[in-house]
């Protein structure tokens, strides 16, 4: 019996250390300066469409399409009111973009959208698409760059995606701006160095028109842009990563943000279980350092979940221990390498994540991590499959 309990606090420690110093690797890489490479004068003044769908956005899409007229005023804006019940189209129309209106009881979500959209530009195709979400604002140049860099490389190019809140945001929205700082500017730009490519985030990704004309764009998935990601990187094609280029989106209220990161984490865990390993292990067997480091992308949780299973699996060890039915190699293996991962994440916290959260708001994080186990839950017993739209600051409950 005790050999058993051995060697399965051994497997427990073993396997969560393996994800968090694959999580570090990935980080420090993150981390390190970047060199920016000089963009071709014959790529900088292409033509560009910047596609944004929108379901429903009549609070917003002024402003939006007014912000993007400004941050890229060299590109043509197309809005695809989809499914609206709204006047979207005719505001969007009012702040100077084109508008499409889309009606369908079947095909709903984002992916039929964007499809909608791409048949339109097809009439005049632009060298390079940019897609941002109705919500959002490209920072100044940023298109320039996306188009420029996804028209020389002929590839995928996905800019920085991070979430904005006001003056008197909440610890946990601070918290969560943090971590999708972590997940979309940090670890992205690592998984990029290590394999030569990332995934997609959905909004302030670019796509050189030959290869947006046959992208597999009209579906339903939760995380259609994580879908998407992962089938251009079976087809052996990367998604470069572009840190010069910024799109911001405001941070939903903590109230509506749980309907949000469902629907983002569960369809990452539910991707990951499907894709993970199989990409991982088919890295192995080609010999493509660009499907293993995706794999292995994909097999770490959610930063949240990774330290609640952490801290549960120490305590759990350390019960063990102290019921003398385990030896201490594990717990330290464990705790050592939760220690690394801390310490990494504070380098990341002061590197980078200064701007969006407070040295005391960290302290906060358990309160954070203990928000999210209700989702977590919900994984296991009601989980979220479908796209949904997360409700927008302004409108009525």
């Amino acid at each position: 019996m005790l050999n058993v309990l051995n060697a399965g606090a051994w497997l427990l420690a073993g396997t969560l250390s393996v994800v968090i110093i694959y999580l570090c690797v990935e980080l420090c890489f993150g981390l390190l300066p970047s060199k920016r490479r000089r963009l071709e004068a014959s790529t900088v003044h292409q033509k560009g469409a910047i596609l944004v769908p929108a379901h429903n956005e009549a609070i917003s899409i002024a402003a939006t399409v007014s912000a993007l007229r400004i941050a890229a005023p060299q590109c043509r804006i197309l809005v695809v009111a989809d499914n609206c019940t709204d006047d979207t189209a005719d505001l969007a129309r009012g702040a100077g973009a084109e508008a499409i209106t889309r009606v369908s009881d079947t095909h709903k979500g984002k992916g039929f959208a964007l499809a909608f959209g791409r048949d339109h530009l097809a009439k005049a195709p632009p060298d390079a698409v940019i897609i941002v979400d109705a919500d959002c604002r490209l920072s100044p140049g940023s298109a320039e760059i996306l188009i420029a860099r996804s028209v020389e490389g002929n590839q995928p190019v996905q800019g920085v995606n991070l979430l904005v809140t006001g003056a008197t945001e909440s610890p946990i929205a601070s918290i969560s701006n943090f971590a999708m700082l972590i997940k979309n500017l940090v670890r992205a730009r690592g998984l990029a160095r290590l394999g030569g490519g990332t995934l997609l985030f959905g909004t302030g990704m670019a796509f050189p028109w030959n290869l947006f004309a046959e992208l597999d764009l009209a579906t339903s998935h939760a995380v259609e842009d994580l879908q998407l990601g992962l089938s251009l990187a079976k087809q052996g094609t990367r998604v470069g990563f572009e840190d010069r280029a910024l799109v911001t989106s405001p941070a939903a209220s903590v109230a509506d943000s749980k309907g949000q990161r469902s629907r983002w984490e569960h369809g990452f865990m539910q991707t990951a279980m499907h894709n993970g390993l199989p990409m991982l292990l088919s890295g192995l067997s080609k010999g493509s350092r660009h499907l293993l480091t995706i794999g292995a992308h994909m097999m770490v949780p959610p930063l949240a979940m990774l330290m609640l299973l952490t801290v549960v699996a120490l305590l759990l060890l350390t019960s063990l221990v102290w019921l003398g039915s385990g030896s201490v190699g594990p717990l330290m293996l464990l705790g050592t390498s939760l220690t690394i991962l801390s310490v990494i994440l504070l380098a990341a916290w002061w590197a980078e994540g200064r701007r969006v959260i407070s040295g005391a708001a960290l302290l906060k994080i358990p309160f954070y991590i203990l928000w999210k186990v209700p989702i977590y839950i919900r994984f296991f017993t009601a989980r979220q499959t479908g796209w949904n739209r997360t409700q927008r600051d302004g409108e009525h409950h």
